[in-house]
Formats: structure tokens, sequence, C-alpha cells
């Protein structure tokens, strides 16, 4: 029984612990990264300077640290979680239960997504050429090569209702939020956080597409 206590405190701390990680730090560089990329609008240069160019290279270093570690750590967790989910949609079809669903088959997407991503905008340009990720072959690969288009579209799709619905979950399983009232408010606020997330990466893709054809 001992053993059956500590094995669940564990999984309980984890599962915690997890949940901090995608908002702190996760989701507010999320937030920052979608609102730097909005200066796609105000041209090459701009965009450049905000998304790709470090003022310092131990700047870089942190953002390795304070994202990839906490988003490796989060994506081991989740991979744990999925192989152990049992769906009972069909059975149960509640609200809950979809959102349920919604954040598994979403965790999916995100974690191809964010592969395909973190090669086009980091390591091909870095690692292989050697160079920051140009403004320019951003923006002809989102006009002129439509898998790459429809990736961003559906993977910024999945991040935002991602964090989202994590957010969500993180006030409740923390234990910020207990009443149905204030349940209630947590519901509206986490749909307008998904369409404000939505609005900006889609916007940013927008502009990177525009950019692309006027090229």
């Amino acid at each position: 029984m001992a053993r059956e206590e500590l094995s669940l405190r564990a999984s309980f701390i984890r599962s915690r612990l997890a949940s901090a990680l995608a908002i702190f730090p996760l989701g507010a560089w999320t937030l920052v990264h979608l609102y730097d990329n909005l200066s796609a609008f105000s041209g090459a240069r701009s965009w450049e300077s905000a998304v790709t160019e470090y003022p310092h290279p131990f700047a870089q270093a942190m953002t390795g640290v304070v994202v990839l570690l906490p988003l490796a750590l989060h994506t081991a967790w989740g991979v744990g979680r999925l192989s152990t989910m049992r769906l009972n949609n069909v059975a149960y079809p509640f609200y809950g239960n979809l959102k349920f669903l919604l954040q598994r088959v979403t965790a999916i997407g995100v974690l191809l997504f964010l592969g395909a991503h973190l090669w086009l905008a980091w390591l091909k340009p870095r690692v292989v050429e050697g160079h920051p990720e140009a403004f320019d072959d951003i923006a002809h690969q989102m006009h002129s090569h439509r898998p790459t288009l429809i990736t961003y579209l559906l993977g910024t799709l999945g991040v935002a209702y991602h964090l989202a619905n994590g957010a969500q979950t993180f006030c409740m399983g923390w234990g910020i939020v207990t009443s149905r009232k204030a349940l209630r408010r947590l519901e509206a606020g986490v749909i307008v956080l998904f369409v404000v997330m939505l609005a900006m990466a889609w916007g940013a893709v927008y502009a990177l597409w525009a950019a692309g054809g006027t090229a």
C-alpha cells in the first residue's frame, strides 16, 4: 500500500510540474513568439530583428534552456500520458470528454508540427546552412509551397487549442479556480485566449504569405 501511495504521489507531482512547464515558460514564450512574428507586417528587416536575431550568444543559449528543455520534459510526460490514454467518448459523449480527446489529438499534431517548424526555422538554416532563417525564404515557402502553408495553419491551430485548454487544466489542477462561477468565467477566458492566439498566428502566416507573393 505504501508503495502504491508513493507511486500515486509521484504521478501527481509529475502531472502538476508538467502542467506548470506548459504554462511557464512555454506558454508565455509562445505568446511572445506569436507577437514577434506579427512584425512580418512591417517587412523583412523588422521580422528578422524580432524573430531570428539575438543581441548576444548568451541570449540564444538561454532560449534553448528556457524553451527547449521544458518542451522536451513536457513532451516526454505527454507521450507517457498518451500511452495510457483510454477514450470513452462513444459511451459518454460529453463536452468535457470531447475537450479531453481534442487535447490528446492536438498533442500529437503539435509534436509533429514543432518537429517540422524547428527543422525549417532553426536547424536547417542555422546548423545546415550556417545562417539565421531569412524572411524571404519563409515568405517564399508560405506562398509557393502549399503543404508548408497548410502545415502552419493547422499546426498553429493545434498550438492555440492545446495551450488554451492546457491553461484551463492548469488553473483547475492547481486549485486556482474552484467555484462553479469561477469555472464558467475561466471557460470564457480560455475561449478568448484561444481566439487571440489563433488570430495572432494566422495573422503572422498571412503576412508571410502576402510578402511571398510580392517578392
